[in-house]
């Protein structure tokens, strides 16, 4: 079998080799224990995705078509993520969490030719088929109800026969997958299967993960990546559209019955984890290998998590972004020693070194397009600018939205940089650390404010959980405002308590040069955070309740 730049061959050529390797574990209604989980090898995952993306064939689905895929995070979306990349069609992924107006915003932006999707999917479409004319490749995976189409079982059902996946070259394209829009409009980035295959292949080098490990992937993308490196994927019982409401049991438990080697979730999974282990005295002797990113990751969850996996594990965030990840990565070990010296307080957040294959480059924020590579201005290490990069993983462009590629492309040859929309600066190791989004900068006369930096400052006090400074009004005559969020046991009985300790934070960080042109701190029960890794604190709507308190 030749080998191209689809990485469904990757999985096939797991399968030949490793037929009878447990590929996916699912938990049923039956209960928690190992025996109650259904369990799919590599060889059935193959095969399986085989027959699905031969029937989407018959059913005249061609290279290139759009087919969005609504399946919750299972088995089945792992088997169709395959099928769809075997077909040649483009998969489109539109995060269920931001809403259904928004989400059929996106999935109409699209123009559908099919969906693959559970039967409460399929009666959406059915019945708003207006806003999906061309939708005529639909299949239900389910029951099907009133309306037309295949269904997974019947697909499924066919007679096995030869089938030839679609022979992808690097610059074929292979997804649609919409970014969260918690800084903005949620835009389609158009993946091609080279970057899937490069995603693939520096994740694996660089963590260096084996085929022997066991994953429990808290996130969908990482179903896609452990069946394409031959890893174990162990399905928690959860929403993974709503972590930070994960029950942690339900995260521990199969750990500790599968004996998993690895695990991804959203620093808001990690946050409700390590606090049950650090209560509990849980320990996850297993586990060698963390990784979290989405936002980033407190201290606090960094250090329990690192004392409740195995001695010689290691947590882990790596740093990107929907348009381009991986990036870069940090230990939770060298963060750590960082905060032991107060490295990080008033400086940013230090996300480590530049994986392999990436370039990139630190340069002066300019809010407008920048079309050619000869017209950026590099900054010195140590000044903070806008990260932009360059390399294999980094998408190309958003669907359709020709005004946002170019603010966010930058021409530079036969090639092109991306701008991340997130300033920093390199330090002399050349790590970037993050001090927040260029959007979220705050301009007071001839002063920018950062938001990590100063955020730090008051999170620094022993009575803040996490905080948000957001400006009001136009730059460059901003008010600065933080807004402070209260651990649990330390919130306030009453307005009176309420309005002291505000008067307390607002002197606390007035004292610090960097936060000094602070004007007011409010108290808020519980900030805002994205819809994605409901870790990343959603600023731009904070923005609004501020305003209002303030008259």
């Amino acid at each position: 079998m030749t080998t191209t730049a689809n990485v469904a061959d990757l999985l096939a050529n797991h399968a030949r080799q490793h037929p009878q390797q447990l590929a996916v574990a699912m938990p049923t209604a039956r209960g928690s224990d190992p025996a109650d989980y259904d369990r799919t090898s590599f060889a059935e995952l193959q095969q399986q995705s085989d027959r699905l993306a031969a029937g989407l064939c018959e059913m005249g689905v061609k290279p290139g078509m759009r087919i969005a895929l609504a399946v919750p995070f299972n088995t089945d979306f792992i088997l169709w993520v395959f099928a769809l990349l075997k077909s040649g069609a483009v998969m489109v992924l539109v995060d269920p969490g931001m809403g259904r107006r928004q989400l059929l915003r996106c999935l109409e932006q699209v123009e559908l030719d099919g969906l693959v999707g559970i039967s409460k999917a399929q009666a959406v479409r059915s019945l708003l088929r207006r806003k999906f004319p061309k939708a005529r490749f639909n299949v239900t995976v389910g029951r099907r109800w009133f309306w037309g189409g295949r269904t997974q079982r019947q697909l499924l059902a066919r007679e096995s026969s030869e089938f030839s996946p679609f022979a992808a070259a690097e610059d074929d394209p292979a997804a649609i997958i919409f970014t969260s829009g918690s800084t903005g409009p949620a835009k389609g980035v158009c993946y091609q299967h080279g970057n899937f295959s490069q995603q693939v292949e520096k994740i694996r080098e660089h963590y260096q993960i084996k085929s022997s490990d066991v994953d429990l992937p808290a996130f969908p993308l990482f179903g896609l990546f452990n069946a394409a490196m031959g890893v174990s994927s162990i399905i928690p019982r959860m929403d993974p559209s709503r972590p930070a409401q994960v029950d942690p049991e339900e995260i521990i438990r199969p750990i500790q019955q599968w004996q998993v080697t690895q695990s991804f979730g959203s620093p808001a999974l990690w946050e409700a984890v390590g606090r049950r282990c650090h209560e509990k005295q849980i320990q996850l002797p297993s586990l060698r290998r963390v990784l979290s990113a989405g936002a980033p990751v407190p201290l606090r969850v960094l250090q329990r998590v690192s004392a409740a996996i195995a001695p010689d594990g290691e947590m882990f965030t790596p740093y990107g972004a929907t348009e381009a990840l991986p990036v870069a990565s940090i230990s939770a070990s060298e963060r750590l020693a960082l905060a032991d010296r107060k490295a990080e307080l008033g400086k940013g957040i230090c996300v480590g070194n530049r994986f392999a294959g990436i370039q990139w480059k630190v340069i002066a924020i300019d809010d407008r397009p920048l079309e050619q590579f000869s017209q950026v201005e590099e900054v010195r290490d140590g000044q903070i600018g806008e990260l932009i990069v360059k390399g294999p993983v980094v998408t190309r462009q958003y669907f359709e939205l020709p005004a946002q590629t170019a603010v966010h492309k930058i021409h530079d040859g036969d090639g092109f940089w991306h701008r991340m929309g997130d300033v920093g600066f390199l330090d002399e190791q050349q790590r970037f650390w993050f001090c927040g989004r260029k959007s979220q900068r705050l301009q007071i006369g001839e002063e920018t404010i950062y938001t990590v930096p100063a955020e730090s400052i008051l999170n620094d006090h022993p009575r803040v959980y996490r905080s948000a400074l957001v400006g009001i009004g136009q730059r460059p005559e901003q008010r600065a405002v933080m807004v402070a969020e209260l651990w649990p046991d330390k919130a306030c009985q009453d307005e009176a308590e309420a309005n002291e300790v505000a008067r307390q934070l607002l002197q606390h960080v007035q004292a610090d040069p960097l936060t000094a042109s602070v004007s007011d701190v409010l108290l808020h029960p519980s900030l805002p955070v994205d819809i994605r890794h409901n870790a990343k604190i959603f600023r731009e709507k904070l923005a609004g309740w501020v305003t209002s308190q303030l008259g």
